[in-house]
């Protein structure tokens, strides 16, 4: 390895180990002035508005994206376009959160006289107790660091690191408190694969009615290999007298099958079914069904009533056509 390769290496080591110490550092921040931040959030009948400039404010952005869905209804505005008409999308129901590590930026300063006027709390998240912003503040949390990153002290770089956490500590703190649960989180995630491992669920990509492959316990195997093809799920279910099932047949079994030799045409099929077999309830999530296939190393499941009666099937290629894996 060459010897700026090291020194590369060494300096991003560097960075890591310093943003470290600057998160770190926040613990003692979580104090009676992030309770109360936390509460003023918890209460507010609006929305928290979220505000900052520069690099701050790619923060703040994302600090509000994160507080909307977790169970905070929260949205970014921008400070110097809020001196230019967008105060007006703050409301006396509203709480403000706003970030500047020293303080004293010029753009969030200059608004803070409105925001008095509406009487909306404000939270503020600055590097300096004593500047403007924290004493105008309703509520104050520190996130000063010692250092930044930058080897220059110039570049925001510990201290937008702890800010961003700092805003994850309020969002999580806030959705617990509110007890929003999985189910909450995939309502304000429907698209792509989040939302599909959250909201799916077995029902909604099962095979139904003719399309579930299923033989009688008095079938032959020359049968069941039959209603294989013909339903290409890769497998068949095993139905007794009451269409309860008594088993499954699989591409595996009949591997495991052809090395006994056995006659398809007169080797009934319970014979080399596997049973029990794994199955499954309609209502729980496919990501789930997922899950068992992979623990089980199986390919396929039968989905059965509260009877035990086959109500669906499923295979991975339907899984994965719904974009679970």
């Amino acid at each position: 390895m060459k010897l700026h390769d090291l020194k590369l290496r060494e300096l991003g080591l560097e960075v890591v180990q310093v943003e470290m110490l600057a998160i770190a550092a926040l613990k003692a921040q979580i104090n009676d002035n992030f309770v109360a931040a936390c509460k003023l959030m918890f209460r507010c009948a609006g929305r928290v508005v979220v505000t900052g400039m520069g690099k701050s404010g790619h923060i703040a952005g994302k600090i509000a994206a994160t507080l909307a869905s977790t169970g905070t209804p929260a949205f970014f505005v921008h400070p110097g376009e809020a001196s230019h008409g967008d105060l007006g999308m703050i409301t006396r129901q509203d709480v403000v959160l706003a970030l500047s590590n020293s303080g004293e930026t010029e753009e969030i300063i200059k608004i803070l006289p409105i925001i008095k006027r509406l009487g909306v709390p404000l939270i503020a998240l600055t590097g300096n107790p004593a500047s403007t912003l924290a004493v105008f503040a309703t509520m104050h949390i520190n996130v000063k660091v010692e250092h930044e990153a930058c080897p220059l002290g110039l570049a925001p770089t510990s201290s937008t690191t702890a800010a961003l956490v700092m805003g994850d500590a309020l969002a999580v703190a806030l959705l617990e408190a509110r007890g929003f649960t999985r189910d909450d989180f995939a309502l304000s995630h429907p698209g792509g694969r989040l939302g599909k491992r959250l909201l799916l669920i077995v029902s909604d990509i099962m095979h139904v009615g003719h399309d579930i492959p299923s033989v009688p316990e008095s079938a032959l195997i020359s049968d069941a290999l039959m209603e294989m093809t013909e339903k290409k799920l890769g497998m068949t279910a095993i139905v007794n007298a009451n269409n309860q099932i008594s088993g499954i047949f699989t591409d595996g079994d009949l591997r495991r099958m052809l090395r006994k030799n056995l006659d398809i045409h007169s080797t009934i099929i319970t014979e080399v079914m596997t049973s029990p077999c794994t199955v499954i309830s309609s209502e729980i999530l496919a990501a789930e069904a997922m899950q068992i296939m992979e623990q089980k190393k199986i390919n396929a499941l039968v989905v059965v009533n509260r009877l035990g009666q086959p109500i669906g099937a499923l295979n991975m290629h339907d899984l994965i056509r719904a974009g679970i894996v």
